[in-house]
């Protein structure tokens, strides 16, 4: 299967982009983006892998269910698990950024099978200490409730101030406009829904089971994004095969701010450490 679909999993229906053929290459865009997050990276990876990009539950095109249970982090990594099977593979790599890779992470911990290779982009194992998570469980809720309260586009205006976002200012307009423009297409109970299920408060935190996750990571935060560069190497001292790799001159979303950067690292990692299996269906024939 090849371009975009509608995949329905366990009663959920999931939007996915899927182009080329090759090993497969799952891509997870983060709160507030959509599969479209990586046209640039599949364009630039020039056909060399099968790249899966589904929209997460809640975004995009996909559904936007009203059970908050349906977000659940663990959900959504086993609901991608059985998509990536759904399109014939048992075993894949996965790039997450932010929100997605914190999903990819809670994947590669839940179901190890499916992870040849892990690439994390501004991404966290979550918040260990209990009263910091409770405190953002609580934040999140309020921002949950802003948003079904004003809806999408004054929660839009809002996030693109949060400082984490500062060094996308720097980006050209029409950059600028894509990036705004998948935010505004999202739907206020599938944000108020992520927020609840899969924020970074809900998530149980992955520190302790960082060391039982033997797949190759790579790690990439951007030289300007110090507190997720921290993150990373603090990771990096637990997961047994971490390679930390820096994009000088790029902020949270280094794909976007420095692509040309972002793509030769993540192409020379998975041409040294992804080893892909064949697909499902030609295993063994």
């Amino acid at each position: 299967m090849g371009g975009a679909a509608t995949v329905e999993i366990d009663g959920l229906a999931i939007h996915v982009d899927v182009a080329s053929e090759g090993p497969p290459l799952v891509l997870l865009h983060g709160f507030t983006g959509a599969s479209d997050t990586w046209r640039d990276l599949v364009g630039r990876l020039g056909g060399e892998y099968r790249t899966i990009a589904p929209d997460l539950v809640g975004h995009g095109r996909s559904e936007a269910p009203g059970a908050v249970a349906r977000y659940a982090i663990r959900r959504a990594a086993a609901d991608l698990v059985a998509l990536l099977r759904a399109l014939g593979h048992e075993r894949a790599a996965w790039l997450g950024y932010s929100l997605g890779g914190r999903v990819a992470l809670q994947v590669a911990a839940d179901h190890p099978q499916a992870v040849a290779a892990l690439l994390l982009e501004g991404a966290s194992p979550g918040i260990a200490d209990e009263a910091e998570r409770e405190a953002r469980r609580s934040s999140d809720e309020a921002l949950a409730g802003r948003i079904e309260r004003d809806g999408v586009e004054a929660f839009v205006d809002e996030w693109e101030q949060v400082p984490l976002f500062a060094s996308q200012r720097a980006l050209p307009a029409e950059a600028r406009a894509a990036v705004r423009a998948t935010r505004l297409a999202q739907r206020a109970q599938g944000l108020a829904n992520s927020l609840r299920g899969m924020g970074a408060g809900a998530q149980a935190p992955l520190h302790e089971r960082l060391p039982s996750i033997a797949a190759p990571a790579l790690l990439m935060a951007g030289s300007l994004d110090t507190k997720y560069m921290a993150i990373a190497r603090e990771m990096a001292r637990t997961l047994p095969d971490a390679t930390i790799e820096v994009i000088e001159g790029a902020g949270h979303a280094a794909h976007l701010e420095r692509p040309e950067a972002f793509v030769q690292v993540v192409r020379d990692f998975l041409r040294r450490a992804y080893t892909p299996v064949p697909p499902a269906h030609e295993a063994g024939g």
